[in-house]
């Protein structure tokens, strides 16, 4: 197959994706009117629904006006996908992703190309294929990522961020019809980094999706991740781990927008926090449109507050257009150590250190055990047991 034939066969595919999410708008708070055009997004003063979490005087202008000089190395890792580089005039919005706030509108426009890695259409990868990125300064920098998965392939493709940055990024990913794409991203930044980023998901026919989001590092780190599905039968899992120590900020906002009928989502989060000042914030929005018969859907969130002067902040939301479903439900929980826990744990001859750790990494274990690739797994049950180093009684 030529170059030219498979760039043809990819642009029929995302017509495709476009057309099939031409839906009424959402009357709601929740979701802001998207365009392409950064001067419709007005700059977020901090009292706007979307924006009242964020601690906006510490994103360096990123709402505002920063000129995005700075720059990202991109290493990568792995065989049997395609790395190109194209304009992003050419491929912006391809999986249905329109920008719904000034930060993702004016990543987009500043980012002049865009970094395209796909898997070939029916292809299986025997490992998964890992993509660095690496801040250099802070200085601000616009980052645009398409990824496509080819009908009925079977890959993992992990994307790693570290450094010191200050990023606005957009990654845009499409799973086409019948194919199982696992994502795991991983935010291991330096404490001073800045990341605003903006994942947006097309999942297609009995396509299979699951999304496994890791926030350790950062000052402030603000991801939105949004589902849409193009085609019945489609499955989204996200799950996410977050640990945010004294100072950090770190932000979370999810929209499962169900799209098409018989399709499945399910979202589970898990966060901790210590520290004087440790802040997370998980918002959560599921909707079940009027097409969308016969959907199955989750929501839960829960938070694990280790000391004194931590906070954490979760949001459920679920709109539901038709009642025409199989299930729907969400939960959120925060609290502290259980005392009856440490009280077992103790009686039997257990440190309260050594107690809070065992508590710690049963919390996260079941998650992290759901990746599925080992040497990774193993990676972030020791970066578990760094941030609890800093645990104080």
């Amino acid at each position: 197959m030529t170059a030219t034939h498979e760039k043809v066969q990819l642009g029929q595919a995302l017509d495709s994706v476009l057309s099939s999410l031409e839906l009424e708008p959402v009357e709601s708070h929740l979701h802001p009117a998207g365009s392409f055009d950064v001067d419709t997004h007005p700059v977020p003063t901090g009292r706007e629904e979307i924006w009242r979490f964020t601690p906006l005087k510490r994103l360096r202008n990123l709402h505002k006006d920063a000129a995005f000089t700075g720059e990202l190395k991109l290493s990568s890792t792995g065989e049997g996908v395609t790395v190109e580089t194209v304009p992003t005039s050419s491929i912006a919005g391809v999986s249905g992703f329109v920008p719904t706030d000034r930060i993702a509108a004016r990543a987009l426009a500043a980012a002049g190309e865009s970094t395209v890695v796909t898997v070939p259409a029916e292809a299986e990868l025997a490992t998964p294929y890992v993509v660095t990125i690496t801040g250099t300064s802070t200085d601000a920098v616009a980052e645009h990522v398409v990824l496509r998965a080819g009908k009925f392939s079977k890959a993992t493709i992990v994307f790693r961020f570290e450094g010191s940055a200050t990023l606005a990024d957009n990654v845009e990913i499409v799973v086409e019809d019948g194919a199982q794409l696992t994502v795991v991203s991983i935010d291991d930044w330096a404490d001073d980094a800045v990341r605003a980023g903006h994942r947006h998901v097309a999942v297609g026919r009995d396509a299979e999706f699951k999304h496994i989001d890791v926030t350790f590092g950062g000052d402030v780190v603000r991801n939105d991740t949004t589902v849409q599905y193009s085609g019945s039968g489609g499955s989204a899992e996200l799950l996410g781990l977050y640990f945010a120590d004294a100072g950090q900020h770190i932000e979370h906002r999810l929209f499962v927008d169900h799209t098409a009928p018989k399709t499945k989502s399910h979202v589970v989060y898990k966060g901790a926090l210590q520290g004087d000042g440790a802040h997370t914030v998980w918002i959560g929005n599921v909707l079940i449109r009027k097409v969308a018969e016969g959907i199955e859907t989750y929501e839960e969130n829960r938070n694990l507050v280790l000391t004194d002067g931590a906070q954490a902040d979760s949001v459920p939301n679920l709109e539901i257009e038709t009642g025409e479903i199989e299930g729907a439900g969400h939960a959120s929980a925060t609290g502290r150590f259980d005392d009856e826990q440490l009280f077992y744990l103790r009686s039997r001859g257990i440190s309260e250190s050594e107690a809070r750790r065992l508590v710690v990494h049963g919390f996260f274990n079941d998650l992290i055990r759901q990746i599925g690739v080992p040497d990774l797994e193993s990676q972030l049950l020791a970066t578990v047991e760094n941030e609890l180093n800093g645990i104080t009684a």
